[in-house]
Order: structure tokens, then sequence, then C-alpha cells
């Protein structure tokens, strides 16, 4: 365990999409600081996660979750009051990314023109399940009257994306989320902030279809797509390591953060500074 400086010991947090990428940074760098993990995914690597993240210290636990879903998402809650008694922080982190153009002139209907599928698809997952996850965990936060909400955003959610709208769209929700439901929640003692990554060093989600449909629809090749990971749009010259967004995050969620309400944070290496 780390030192005891962000006082997370004994916390109980939930982090959606903990199995892979930031959400797994994030879970991991809560339990090196004493917090207790219920890990919420869709996939079953969760399982293989919190099997590492119980050799670092015991009684973490994976709830396999379709946060679209509300009944899955009461049940998560519920499992996690049943084991823990309370829950401290939520973390939604749960998310999907597919580029797409609005219009594709040069193939109209075709793969990489959005259609209300994949559309559909990302406002679920990314603000109804964002919605979902917040709605629940805040009920049994106000009983205890303390509580914090963090909310994975992006800055494409802030500047916008090419290639990316309807997932900038979402990203760009939460930002209004996040502020919206710090109006409300404050009273009870619950804060409510967000965190908005950047590029980011290889998550996993970041496979060979992702990059193939984001140099597509900006006229690149992956090859140059990959150049731009490090060049002179980043005021830092590198893309942001996971660990990095999980040190933020753990920061927001602890009581050093106390009177940090209602804001998104960028973390990007100046790339974007809004």
């Amino acid at each position: 365990m780390k030192d005891t400086w962000l006082g997370l010991e004994g916390k109980v947090a939930i982090v959606t999409g903990g199995a892979s990428g930031i959400g797994k940074a994030i879970a991991t760098e809560l339990v090196d600081n004493g917090s207790k993990v219920v890990i919420s995914d869709i996939s079953s690597d969760g399982n293989e996660v919190i099997e590492e993240l119980n050799k670092k210290s015991p009684k973490n636990m994976f709830i396999k979750t379709d946060i679209t879903k509300i009944d899955e998402v009461k049940f998560m809650i519920q499992k996690t009051i049943e084991e823990y008694g309370k829950i401290d922080i939520l973390v939604n982190n749960a998310g999907i990314n597919i580029p797409r153009l609005l219009v594709d002139p040069k193939d109209p209907n075709g793969k990489y023109e959005l259609n209300e599928a994949e559309f559909d698809l990302m406002v679920s997952i990314n603000q109804k399940g964002t919605f979902l996850c917040a709605q629940c965990a805040a009920r049994e936060m106000i009983k205890n009257r303390k509580g914090v909400i963090v909310n994975i955003t992006s800055e494409s959610g802030l500047e916008g994306s090419e290639g990316q709208s309807c997932y900038a769209g979402t990203k760009g929700a939460i930002y209004a989320l996040t502020r919206s439901w710090a109006k409300e929640l404050g009273k009870y003692g619950i804060r409510v902030v967000g965190v908005a990554p950047g590029i980011i060093e290889e998550t996993g989600l970041r496979t060979n279809e992702y990059e193939e449909s984001l140099a597509y629809t900006r006229g690149i090749t992956v090859e140059k797509l990959r150049e731009g990971y490090n060049n002179s749009s980043i005021p830092l010259r590198r893309v942001g390591k996971l660990e990095e967004i999980a040190n933020l995050v753990c920061f927001l969620a602890s009581d050093r953060a106390s009177y940090i309400h209602g804001v998104t944070y960028n973390i990007s290496g100046g790339k974007s500074r809004g």
C-alpha cells in the first residue's frame, strides 16, 4: 500500500469499464491506496483483473454488468452494498468509440458513414450508462450524506473531433451532466467531478480496426495517424500515461479535493486547454 496522504484507506469504489485500459489503471491505483474496489465491466476479463488486485489486497470484487440495462446496474449496486455496506466513490469510466463520418461522399451509407445503430450504441453506453450508474449510486450515497462521482469524459467532448462526432457529442454531454449533477447533489454532501483525458498510451481499446477507421475518416494512413500521437499538437511532445489519469482520479476522489465540485479537469499534456 502507498502512503496515506490521500486518505483513501477503507473507501469503497465502483469503477465501470474497469477490466482494461484507463479503468483498470484507476482500479489498481485505488487498491494501492487502500480502497476496496468493485470492477464493473461487460467483459469477463474483469475476473483476471480482480485476481491481480486481490494479490495486492483482498476482498475486491468483479461484477459483470451491462451498464445500459437498469436491472444489471441495480444488481451491481445491491451486491456492493451487501458486501461492503456503502459506496464512497463511483468512477463512470465505461465507454465506446466507433470512428465514423457524418457523411462519406466517397461511399454513401458505407462502412465508415455513421449509421443509426452505431449512433444509438454510443449514446446508450456513454450517456445512458453513465446516467443509470450515477442515479443508482447516488441513491445510496445520499443515505450516508457523502460520496464522490467521477465522470470520465474526453477532450473531444469540449473541442469536437473529426471522424468522431457522435463520440464527441456523448462526451460533451458528460460535461453538462457533471455540472448539473453537482448542483443537485452538493446539498447531500456528494461531490461530482469530471476528468477529460487527451491522447493516452495504448489501452487495448485502440485496436487495428479503430485506427483504420479513424485514419479513413481523416483521409490519412494509419502510419500517419500513429505519428500524430506524439506530434507537435501536444505541447509536452508525448502521449499521456495510464497512471497519470489514475493519479488524478484518485486525488479528486479523495478528501484532499474536498472543495472541488462541478468541474471537469482536462489532462492532455496541454493539447486542449479548455
